[in-house]
């Protein structure tokens, strides 16, 4: 089985976690419905904002020093091995 999310109202925003059968959602590609797209073809209409805005609202920026993102540096120091060599 695997984990999806199942949006339970759009206003307010929302969801819950369910499952299905990986074997109906691979390989397969779900494309926007027709009333989603602008009439020219290059836009969205209301309806597509409405269902996208909760998707994306908000920013997170991460911090910024000297005009550069500030992002952790990692130690990369290692811990003792716990558990005997394996042999096959």
């Amino acid at each position: 089985m695997l984990p999806v999310i199942i949006r339970e109202s759009s206003s307010p925003y929302e969801w819950t976690i369910g499952e299905t059968h990986l074997k109906d959602v691979a390989n397969l590609e779900k494309k926007l419905p027709l009333e989603y797209i602008s009439a020219d073809g290059f836009g969205i209409t209301k309806a597509c904002r409405d269902y996208l805005t909760p998707l994306i609202f908000g920013e997170a920026y991460p911090p910024y020093e000297n005009g550069l993102p500030d992002y952790a540096t990692l130690k990369n120091v290692l811990v003792s091995k716990k558990l005997p060599k394996f042999e096959c």
